[in-house]
């Protein structure tokens, strides 16, 4: 693995994880979950699956295009 895809997975992982803190601090200290945190998780989450989908389906192409 090389170090874009390491930097690429790292930083998807890490907006998945601050996310689902995020909401889990809100939720225990003030019981609710503020707008903007919602879209937050939301653009966290797609990006997460846009990082791993594309290189998923890169790895898939590759394989195809080789036979």
């Amino acid at each position: 693995m090389n170090a874009t895809k390491t930097t690429q997975y790292s930083c998807a992982v890490m907006l998945i994880l601050s996310s689902i803190i995020m909401v889990a601090y809100q939720v225990f200290t003030i019981q609710d979950v503020a707008n903007g945190l919602l879209i937050y998780i939301g653009q966290a989450f797609l990006l997460a699956g846009s990082i791993f989908g594309l290189d998923y389906y890169i790895d898939k192409v590759k394989q195809i295009m080789k036979g």
